[in-house]
């Protein structure tokens, strides 16, 4: 029986306002992983588990998938709108990174939401593991999940980049208790 040789991608990074930002894109120039440099080894694992043999080599992402992250970094939110991805994972995990999509830029959810809008009401926490391996950090939102009392919860870039990137879309947090609220 043939070994199916391992995928190839490409490794590109940028500087954000945030940390450098990893991104892995395939030969379509589509991406597959957004992740932050000083958590490299976390996103090379989530990488092997989604996708076995990778070969994974330095590689410039094509012009439209940067500018759009920069224009994002830069006060244009909807730009990620712009950005093509392709997911592995289970059916599972991608039924729960396609709908973080679905959260609009400037609001926060929940996990229960979350698994409610998935018609999985009693699967929070798998829903809150699924997120927590999410590839595709800051295009697949799920730095705008929180937890039920609305608190910051755990963000696989660590609740400093979590915090940054609410604040910037404009969602009020109340620093005492680091609790999300919508700016009217």
């Amino acid at each position: 029986m043939p070994v199916k040789p391992p995928e190839t991608f490409h490794l590109d990074r940028i500087d954000t306002p945030i940390g450098t930002a990893l991104l892995v894109t395939d030969d379509d120039g589509v991406l597959r992983a957004l992740d932050w440099s000083d958590y490299e080894p976390r996103m090379r694992t989530l990488l092997r588990q989604q996708y076995g043999a990778l070969d994974l080599k330095k590689g410039r992402a094509p012009e439209r998938l940067r500018q759009a992250l920069a224009d994002y970094f830069a006060g244009d939110l909807d730009r990620l709108d712009a950005i093509a991805w392709r997911l592995a994972g289970t059916t599972f995990q991608r039924n729960v990174w396609t709908a973080l999509k679905t959260i609009p830029a400037g609001t926060t959810t929940t996990y229960g939401a979350l698994a409610q809008q998935l018609d999985v009401p009693k699967a929070v926490r798998a829903v809150g593991h699924a997120n927590g391996s999410n590839p595709i950090s800051v295009v697949l939102p799920c730095h705008r999940v929180v937890g039920a009392n609305g608190s910051l919860t755990g963000y696989g870039g660590g609740l400093e980049r979590k915090q940054w990137l609410l604040a910037h879309e404009g969602v009020a947090l109340n620093m005492a208790s680091k609790t999300p609220s919508i700016a009217a």
